[in-house]
């Protein structure tokens, strides 16, 4: 989820924890815990400083190591660590308890949207993204203020979020019926599907979908219980090419390629270099993929440019690149 939501939520953990009568009574408690739950709600989010680094660097390890189970267990220990050398004596289990369970709450969600996370590792650095809401979802951040505003009326605040994470569950079911509805439409309309990849939008009855058979991608829209086919793509296996297998080598494109479950390539010969383009189809605005990678090659092969990340027109790319097209 996006920041602002997770800090609600780390609000409402905290608030949460004040149906327990020994935090609900003790002030000192009931502080340290909402310190703990805010705390917890962004600490796995950490990791967005690679964006310092690099675009390479973050794609490979935003919501990965972070998000992971290790992760889960440390960063509880980590912040009630802290809080304890700064904070007065008080109820330090119950502390690291609501702790934890905002640490893992953060991580849980985020599984929700189309990005996902790493959140098994380190059994497993296969992407877990389930694909029913929005990285920002009006909705579920709707409901939170809901809660929060609740409080400035002096309602008791475990039992005004318990409603709202009723509430909450709830919406998630019917995303997930939503979703399944879409993929039963999907299979109606396209022969030979083999893979249904959704993207949810921050509107609630509008998603982008990437849909693979064993020849072809589909990239299309879903709006009001309509499918829309955008794009339609041969599928083409990555050649055993020098040109290619020298891109892949390229930090930009080994982090793309580590992340994007669906793309397409292109390969493009010029007078002194050769460009290389993975294209992922999963994300489509206005005619355009705006998530690409792209490696620049000089005919020896050696890279001379290259760029990854987000990028929304062909002419802030050729600006992102030290090599301009002839």
């Amino acid at each position: 989820m996006d920041t602002g939501t997770h800090v609600l939520m780390g609000v409402a953990l905290g608030s949460l924890a004040s149906l327990d009568p020994a935090i609900a009574h003790d002030p000192f408690l009931s502080h340290a815990v909402l310190i703990g739950t805010l705390a917890g709600s962004q600490a796995p989010d950490i990791d967005t400083i690679l964006k310092l680094r690099n675009n390479a660097k973050y794609i490979r390890n935003h919501r990965g190591i972070t998000h992971s189970i290790p992760a889960v267990v440390i960063w509880p220990l980590l912040i009630v660590g802290i809080m304890a050398a700064v904070y007065p004596e008080t109820d330090w289990l119950r502390v690291w308890l609501w702790t934890f369970v905002a640490v893992a709450f953060h991580v849980f969600v985020d599984i929700f949207n189309a990005y996902g996370t790493q959140a098994l590792r380190p059994f497993t650095k296969k992407w877990i993204a389930l694909g029913v809401v929005h990285t920002f979802d009006p909705v579920i951040f709707a409901l939170h203020l809901l809660g929060v505003g609740a409080l400035f009326l002096n309602v008791h605040p475990g039992y005004a979020f318990l409603v709202v994470y009723a509430l909450v569950a709830a919406y998630y079911m019917f995303r997930f019926r939503e979703q399944a509805n879409i993929k039963q439409l999907v299979h109606a309309s396209i022969q030979g599907v083999t893979d249904i990849i959704t993207v949810p939008t921050w509107r609630p009855r509008e998603w982008h979908l990437a849909i693979s058979t064993c020849d072809e991608f589909y990239v299309a829209r879903v709006k009001h219980g309509e499918l829309i086919i955008l794009d339609r793509f041969q599928k083409r296996p990555l050649p055993d090419h020098p040109v290619i297998n020298a891109a892949k080598r390229d930090e930009n494109a080994a982090a793309f390629l580590s992340f994007s479950p669906v793309y397409r390539w292109e390969m493009n010969e010029y007078d002194d270099y050769y460009e290389v383009r993975f294209t992922d189809l999963r994300y489509r605005s206005k005619g355009y993929y705006p998530f690409v990678a792209v490696v620049q090659l000089d005919r020896n092969l050696n890279i001379v440019s290259s760029y990854t990340g987000w990028i929304f027109s062909e002419g802030r790319l050729r600006k992102k690149l030290e090599v301009a097209p002839n």
